[in-house]
């Protein structure tokens, strides 16, 4: 595979198809061997090349540096967790979940707060309710909870400085994969495993192609005209 004729696009579609299930690389063969590249050319074929190859490696990469920057601002680990939790929120079938959960376990220490946190009834004119059903949260509107949780996290990552301890660990992590990719020398082991990729990709376009026509044969057959 010529990877200095694949475009960014490409590379994308074929990172969403290959198996993220594989093995990283060993890590001897992580940091074997790097170099300099000797033209813009030769840096971005050699760049789509590792960054295919050793795609599990980077992933790991940047798992162990975002898991490092938690440890070291554990508070920070909350305030993402949160600001994912405000954002499910925004869900239907999620908030009207955790609404039932919470008021499940709160009825079992309090069932006159769990009667408290029931959704208020819709009024109903002719068998049909008279407004738009709206979500509830523990008995509250969904729009003031999910507006309190969003405050309440916004000073969270104000006051843990989440936000330049998320973005400051993608951008190391970011670095590390492009320099890493930019500098370690293309084996032969990898662009056997492009082109062993690349075989595949085309023999299974193949097969459905040839499952397609297989379909439309009958269809054809039938359409024909009898001969008298």
């Amino acid at each position: 595979m010529d990877w200095g004729n694949v475009s960014v696009e490409e590379l994308v579609e074929a990172l969403q198809e290959v198996d993220w299930t594989t093995p990283p690389r060993p890590i001897s063969e992580f940091v074997a061997k790097f170099s300099v590249p000797r033209s813009i050319a030769k840096w971005e074929s050699r760049s789509k090349c590792n960054f295919y190859y050793y795609r599990t490696n980077y992933f790991i990469l940047l798992a162990v540096i975002l898991e490092i920057a938690f440890l070291r601002n554990p508070l920070a680990l909350f305030a993402v967790v949160m600001a994912a939790f405000c954002i499910a929120c925004l869900n239907d079938s999620f908030a009207l979940s955790v609404s039932h959960k919470i008021t499940k376990a709160v009825r079992r220490i309090s069932p006159q707060l769990a009667a408290k946190m029931r959704p208020p009834m819709m009024p109903v004119i002719r068998g049909r309710p008279a407004a738009k059903r709206a979500v509830y949260i523990c008995g509250q509107s969904r729009k003031l909870v999910v507006f309190v949780m969003a405050a309440v996290t916004c000073l969270m990552w104000f006051a843990t400085s989440a936000f330049l301890t998320v973005f400051g660990a993608l951008a190391i992590a970011l670095a590390c994969i492009i320099l890493h990719s930019s500098l370690r020398t293309p084996n032969l082991k990898a662009r056997l495993n492009t082109f062993r990729e690349e075989f595949r990709a085309v023999w299974r376009t193949y097969g459905l192609k040839a499952l397609g026509n297989a379909d439309m044969w009958p269809a054809q057959t039938s359409a024909q005209p009898e001969i008298p």
